[in-house]
C-alpha cells in the first residue's frame, strides 16, 4: 500500500528532556505545548496537588509557564487566546465538586474551575477561546462547547438519521467550527454556527479526521488499519471514498504509538518518545 508519511513539526527542546512529560497538544494557532513534571504521578488512585511546566514552541519561539496546585493526573491541556491554559481531568467522578477543569491566566494563576462532565476523550480550545469536549464511551453526552469559565454554550442534540452519539472517536477544531466522526456509524459532523449537518461516511474507527474545501482525511482504524490514512470527497449528505495510504514516520517507519489533534487541514500526531510532533496537512 502506498504510504504517507509525516512532515516534522515541533520538538521539546532537549533542556526539558528530563522532565516526565504529562501531556502535550497543539493548539488553534499552531503552537505545541508540552504540560512537565520533574517525575511521573505515583501509583494510587488519588494524586495530590503538584507543580507543573508549559513548554510552548511556535515558529522556533520557546517560552515557559509555571503552572501551581495541578490536580489532574491523566490531564488534557490547551491554550486560550489570551495566553492562559487550561488542564482537565479526564475523569469527573473524583471532581464532583467542581474541580475538574482548572483555567490558568498567562501568568500561570489559576483563575475558574469547574466541570464539564466524565469520561473526556477530546478537550480542544478553540479560536475564540471555547471548550469543545468530546466523550468516550461512559458518558453519553457526546460533545458540548464550553466559555471558560465553564459556561454550557451549545450542547450536541439527536440528529435524525443517525444514532446517538457513543463515543467521540474524533474531533477536530478550527476557528469556530468543529467536525467529528463518532462511534456507532462513523458519519462526518459539521457543527458550525450551533446547526449540525452530518455526512454519512464508511470509513469506521477513525481517531483523527482533517478537512479542507471539499476534501477530508481520516486517520487510524481498528487493528490493520491503525495507521490507516482515508481520503474522501464531500459532498452534501455523503463522504465519497478517494483513496487509502499508510501514515508513517518521516523516515517511512511505522509510527507505533501516538496520541492526535486535528486542527483544519491538519492532523498532528506525537510519536514516542513524546517529545515530537509531527504532521499531515490536507491543504498541501
Amino acid at each position: 500500500m502506498q504510504k504517507t508519511a509525516l512532515v516534522p513539526y515541533a520538538r521539546l527542546p532537549r533542556a526539558y528532556h528530563d522532565r516526565h512529560v504529562l501531556g502535550s497538544t497543539v493548539d488553534a494557532f499552531g503552537a505545541a505545548h508540552w504540560l512537565l513534571t520533574d517525575r511521573a504521578p505515583e501509583p494510587g488512585p488519588d494524586t495530590p496537588p503538584y507543580d507543573a511546566l508549559v513548554v510552548s514552541v511556535h515558529d522556533g519561539d520557546v517560552e515557559v509557564t509555571e503552572l501551581s496546585s495541578l490536580r489532574a493526573r491523566w490531564p488534557h491541556l490547551d491554550r486560550l487566546p489570551d495566553g492562559g491554559f487550561v488542564v482537565a481531568s479526564s475523569r469527573a467522578r473524583r471532581y464532583q465538586d467542581g474541580n475538574q477543569v482548572q483555567v490558568f491566566d498567562a501568568l500561570g494563576r489559576e483563575s475558574w474551575t469547574f466541570s464539564v462532565g466524565d469520561a473526556i476523550e477530546h478537550l480542544l480550545v478553540d479560536g475564540a477561546g471555547d471548550l469543545w469536549a468530546g466523550h468516550f464511551d461512559e458518558n453519553p453526552l457526546g460533545i458540548r462547547r464550553w466559555s471558560a469559565t465553564g459556561q454550557l454554550r451549545w450542547a450536541y442534540d439527536h440528529v435524525p438519521g443517525i444514532a446517538w452519539i457513543s463515543d467521540c472517536y474524533a474531533l477536530n477544531v478550527s476557528g469556530s467550527v468543529a467536525w467529528a466522526c463518532p462511534y456507532t456509524d462513523f458519519p462526518l459532523l459539521e457543527i458550525r454556527s450551533g446547526r449540525v449537518t452530518v455526512r454519512t461516511n464508511t470509513v469506521r474507527g477513525a481517531k483523527a479526521v482533517a478537512v479542507h474545501g471539499g476534501r477530508v482525511a481520516f486517520f487510524g482504524g481498528y487493528r490493520e488499519d491503525a495507521d490507516r490514512l482515508a481520503l474522501g470527497d464531500l459532498t452534501g449528505t455523503t463522504v465519497e471514498p478517494a483513496g487509502v495510504s499508510v501514515l508513517t514516520l518521516p523516515d517511512g517507519t511505522p509510527l507505533g504509538r501516538r496520541r492526535t489533534v486535528g486542527r483544519g487541514s491538519r492532523i498532528y500526531v506525537r510519536v514516542e518518545p513524546f517529545t515530537e510532533w509531527g504532521v499531515f496537512d490536507l491543504s498541501g
